[in-house]
């Protein structure tokens, strides 16, 4: 059940550091992608030449990984991943762990995951059985980790142990248990998913364009989360600077022709189509093939409209196929919504407002409600990480509908 599993594996100071080579080994055999976050003690334990070499990956330990700005995204991890294991599991991280003291990369990490995570104690006896240590196991159990240690496997009661790490094979052994108890698939998986995301830049000459201030962040976590429920994803990406996961087919597009093209032809045969990108409405007339120069009189230009991409697929869509809209108003943000809700012959529209401050462009959090026939369901204002996982939690439903009535 381990096949084609993405798991962050977490390293810290013990001798027992060299046995993550084993469990590397163990989970790439059964066809898990590893990648490896190392605290700086564990540095001094094993070197990150031989872990990446086993992995076939960088290996993260520092926030930045160069002196140029460029740094490694603890919440991009969390995202991508289907499961953390630390192993082997310091006393001392275990205690950070348990009391969110995020000074290292593998702290943040683990505070940023949304998969479950496994921690394979490793430690003296004494150190182990040392009541600090035992409260530390009990409050990562409450909130919902797993403890894997020799005998007792998974610590469901009772805290009986000798401290030393769980053999690698048994370790995969319990990943591989607990996917497979856990494998209920999505009713999106194995099914395309076309989504759409970021602005438009419509030319007015060479070097200027008329454009907006969408990120593509919302579109991109919804790529992401649709990939880990197992989607075939294809991102339609207007011209953003944001990167996603080697899972998600991408294609780049910078106009809204070249988006309509693109999403026209994929809802062809896709089953799902979410439209999070913040289209251009107007392009101008003309585009000039030189830079226009300054002048002494005014200059107008002339618009015209685009296409509306989410009623050409609204107008073509089949039986079975799902379409969801996006709308961004700034007043009648329901009433408006609505009439979107029928004019695009959508299946729900997912509602953002400009008067929810902290939210839409540029931001990392997002408030929404989502429209449909059947009424309007709100949330809370939140990552848009999260924001992502409700709003296909709302698909997931419309889709298992659909299912049931055909």
């Amino acid at each position: 059940m381990l096949k084609g599993k993405k798991i962050v594996l977490g390293i810290t100071g013990s001798i027992a550091a060299y046995k993550a080579c084993l469990l590397i080994r163990q989970l790439i055999k059964r066809g898990a992608e590893v990648q490896v976050v190392i605290t700086p003690a564990g540095k001094e334990f094993i070197t990150p030449i031989t872990l990446s070499a086993l992995t076939h990956k960088p290996v993260i330990s520092e926030f930045f990984s160069q002196r140029d700005g460029t740094w490694n995204s603890h919440v991009d991890l969390g995202l991508w991943a289907d499961a953390m294991v630390v192993a082997p599991c310091t006393a001392s991280t275990l205690g950070k762990m348990a009391h969110g003291i995020a000074d290292n990369m593998l702290i943040t990490t683990y505070l940023s995951m949304k998969a479950p995570v496994f921690i394979a104690p490793a430690m003296d006896l004494d150190m182990y059985r040392h009541p600090s240590t035992q409260a530390n196991m009990k409050t990562l159990l409450s909130y919902g980790n797993h403890i894997i240690e020799p005998e007792s496997g998974f610590l469901a009661s009772g805290l009986e142990g000798k401290g030393r790490m769980e053999e690698p094979e048994v370790i995969a052994d319990r990943l591989d248990q607990f996917f497979s108890e856990n494998s209920q698939p999505s009713p999106i998986a194995g099914k395309k998913v076309v989504i759409t995301a970021g602005p438009t830049y419509e030319k007015i000459d060479p070097v200027r364009f008329i454009g907006n201030y969408s990120s593509g962040k919302m579109g991109f976590a919804i790529a992401e989360e649709c990939l880990r429920r197992g989607a075939d994803v294809t991102l339609v990406a207007g011209p953003v600077s944001l990167t996603c996961s080697s899972g998600i087919r991408r294609l780049d597009v910078e106009s809204c022709q070249d988006m309509y093209d693109a999403a026209t032809s994929e809802f062809a045969d896709a089953d799902v189509a979410i439209l999070a990108a913040a289209v251009a409405d107007f392009r101008p007339a003309l585009v000039a093939d030189r830079k226009i120069k300054r002048g002494k009189d005014d200059m107008v230009i002339t618009l015209c409209p685009t296409h509306d991409i989410a009623a050409a697929l609204g107008a073509s869509k089949k039986a079975g196929q799902t379409l969801v809209a996006f709308a961004l108003e700034t007043n009648d943000e329901e009433a408006n919504a609505m009439r979107k809700l029928e004019k695009k012959n959508a299946d729900f529209v997912v509602l953002n407002s400009l008067r929810n401050e902290g939210t839409c462009f540029r931001t990392d959090q997002n408030q929404i409600e989502i429209v449909s026939r059947d009424g309007k369901t709100s949330y809370e204002k939140k990552s848009k990480a999260d924001t992502a996982s409700d709003i296909v939690d709302y698909l997931e439903k419309v889709v298992l509908t659909k299912q049931g009535q055909s």
